[in-house]
């Protein structure tokens, strides 16, 4: 298993191009009225858990944990304590919602040496891509060259029903229009691809295993299983697994493939 990540921007495809200019076109249409989802809200409804899963690794692996506010008041010192090396921080949720104890969150993981991230919570039935990005990197997701700080995560899997259902009413060539707007804006306001997160089977359904992103942005894998499984379509491994909905740490559970130093590395870019 490969577990670093290099790599040049693949093409997608011309048909995915003019997708673009059709749901940029969209982009000034009224967002629904904003709710709040923590990540993997939906991943147990819909692909089910492993109970305690056991994991032997075939490679080094860092340990690492995803929050929000639905885990309260952290105390980060103790997180450090039990072993944490990494944690992603939810910032935005469309392009309305901020999360309310992000800055406290992400303060207090900096001031304990954890490297950390901030992620952004995907609507596609609302704004564009581009403009989530936008919203994603002025209140939140940037990105420093400072050791400290990861790349941010775009954060896409299954919709609800007054969402528009599974794919928030996308078709699958107008989803992966989508996320390569997202992630072109953000790389254009920050020089840095952002993370996704997603699962296979998500992926799969809203997407059809159209358009390559596995040239360009680290791949965050949900399934709260003993092995990772199958990936997402042309990524040939994970960067991040979240393997659990809970744990030892708040939040959950993630494995960096890599040890720290490989942490370390998409940190700096």
């Amino acid at each position: 298993m490969r577990n670093s990540f290099t790599g040049w921007r693949s093409v997608v495809g011309v048909g995915v191009a003019v997708s673009v200019l059709f749901v940029g076109a969209a982009t000034a249409a009224a967002e629904p009225v904003a709710t709040d989802h923590e990540m993997g809200a939906s991943i147990r409804a819909h692909e089910g858990a492993q109970e305690n899963p056991g994991f032997v690794p075939a490679v080094a692996q860092t340990a690492g944990l995803d929050v929000s506010h639905w885990q309260g008041t952290i105390d980060w010192a103790t997180v450090k304590s039990q072993g944490a090396q990494f944690a992603y921080i939810k910032a935005t949720e469309g392009t309305t919602y901020q999360d309310p104890t992000f800055s406290a969150n992400y303060l207090h993981a900096y001031q304990q040496g954890i490297i950390r991230g901030a992620y952004h919570y995907a609507r596609p039935d609302g704004a564009g891509g581009a403009e989530q990005a936008d919203f994603f990197a002025t209140h939140g997701g940037a990105w420093s060259a400072d050791g400290l700080t990861l790349p941010g995560t775009l954060d896409i899997e299954w919709g609800t029903d007054s969402q528009g259902g599974d794919c928030y009413g996308l078709s699958q060539s107008a989803m992966v229009s989508w996320i390569l707007a997202f992630s072109d804006e953000y790389h254009a306001k920050t020089t840095r691809w952002p993370v996704i997160y997603t699962s296979t089977s998500w992926w799969t359904e809203c997407t059809g295993n159209q358009g390559d992103f596995s040239s360009t942005n680290p791949l965050w894998v949900a399934r709260y299983s003993s092995t990772v499984g199958p990936l997402p379509y042309n990524w040939g491994y994970q960067t991040i697994w979240q393997y659990a909905d809970s744990g030892t740490f708040p939040g959950d559970q993630d494995w960096f493939n890599g040890d720290y130093g490989q942490v370390q590395a998409l940190a700096l870019g």
